[in-house]
């Protein structure tokens, strides 16, 4: 068997550890609630983002529902090229943040976006570990998956989650992928594969650093940066979709991710910002 593909399988069987991290992925009404009819005339704001953002954009989120308290906001957290793939098909999302930018120029090119793609940030990977792994990261970094002690090696899957196509070129460029592909853990996303790690199912996980630094993973392990001339630049942007229920929501809440505050916020999340 193909060691991805087996990776893959494990980490499908893993899935039932995913209520850590990534719970909440989803927000919104509960599944299965029927809004009510005042719900359904209020202004809405229905946002498919990079789980990378799960614990920066709800921090934000907070904020911008005070100041829109008229509005119903919901976010969806997943893998961005499963996000490309169900708004082609006619998902209904208002706005789209991607971890890779190439996504939202893809559906440009399918007519599906109202404006430009606008750049938000600039991920970066780092090398997690949990807080008593006896694993060498400070000292090591990123070489420290070829210890015998990483058994299991978390990342995202590669052939849709931009983090894990940034862990693959990471770990080829320093002549690591073929020792340790046998020992690939493969997360559906970035938020996933942090669970992994954090989780005991990965031994060592290659996760965003925005993940690494909410106060959820920072006080539960330890991270060294991954160099950035290891992996492509991950420039991450968002679109505007044209059939978006509030057009003037949905620009609103494009602006103020854009404003001094937005930015600010994202900075401490560990984004570089476009042109940085």
């Amino acid at each position: 068997m193909n060691p991805i593909v087996k990776g893959s399988l494990v980490a499908g069987i893993l899935l039932v550890v995913s209520a850590g991290v990534v719970t909440g992925l989803r927000g919104g009404e509960a599944a299965g609630e029927t809004p009510s009819a005042e719900a359904s005339s209020r202004p809405r704001l229905t946002i498919a983002a990079a789980s990378d953002l799960k614990f920066a954009l709800d921090e934000f989120l907070k904020d911008f529902r005070t100041r829109n308290p008229e509005a119903d906001i919901q976010v969806t957290y997943g893998s961005s090229g499963n996000f490309l793939a169900q708004i082609s098909q006619g998902a209904p999302f208002d706005v789209f943040l991607s971890a890779d930018v190439a996504y939202p120029r893809k559906l440009v090119e399918q007519g599906l976006v109202d404006g430009d793609v606008f750049l938000y940030g600039v991920g970066r990977l780092v090398v997690w570990v949990p807080r008593d792994s006896p694993l060498p990261v400070e000292t090591r970094g990123l070489q420290a998956v070829s210890d015998p002690a990483a058994r299991r090696i978390a990342i995202a899957n590669p052939q849709h989650a931009p983090y894990g196509r940034a862990a693959e070129a990471a770990l080829k460029s320093q002549g690591l992928f073929d020792s340790v592909k046998d020992r690939l853990v493969l997360g559906e996303n970035i938020a996933q594969t942090a669970q992994f790690v954090q989780s005991g199912a990965a031994d060592v996980g290659l996760i965003a650093l925005a993940l690494a630094l909410a106060p959820a993973m920072k006080d539960a392990g330890r991270y060294v940066e991954v160099p950035l001339d290891a992996y492509p630049r991950m420039e991450q942007g968002g679109a505007l979709l044209k059939k978006a229920r509030d057009p003037a929501l949905a620009r609103r809440f494009r602006d103020t991710l854009h404003g001094e505050e937005g930015k600010a916020l994202l900075r401490r999340y560990g984004f570089f910002m476009p042109g940085e």
